[in-house]
């Protein structure tokens, strides 16, 4: 998807394996939301021989959150973890940091 057509709540899966992701925040600026190198579609369709390209095949972790490194405004929930790495174009989405819970003394 090459801009911010998506709101919170779709549903996005990659076409080369098995990663899906939920939209928490859709972002302020317009991304272009790749998985193993190759755009993510609001369809489950994809070609079971497809394979993320390198580098762009380190995986995506199940019920993890990621966001990307210079705008925190988008953030993405894994919902099946893949071997695809998810990236804004070239650049790679971060996992978000858990705020840590206050002490209860």
């Amino acid at each position: 998807m090459t801009e911010n057509a998506f709101k919170p709540g779709t549903r996005l899966h990659s076409r080369v394996c098995a990663t899906g992701v939920i939209v928490i925040r859709p972002g302020s600026t317009k991304i272009d939301l790749r998985c193993g190198g190759t755009p993510m579609s609001t369809s489950a369709d994809r070609d079971p021989a497809a394979r993320p390209r390198s580098p762009f095949d380190q995986g995506s972790l199940l019920g993890k959150r990621y966001t990307h490194p210079d705008d925190d405004s988008l953030e993405l929930l894994v919902t099946n973890a893949g071997d695809g790495t998810l990236t804004d174009g070239d650049t790679l989405l971060v996992l978000k940091e858990s705020k840590p819970l206050p002490a209860s003394d």
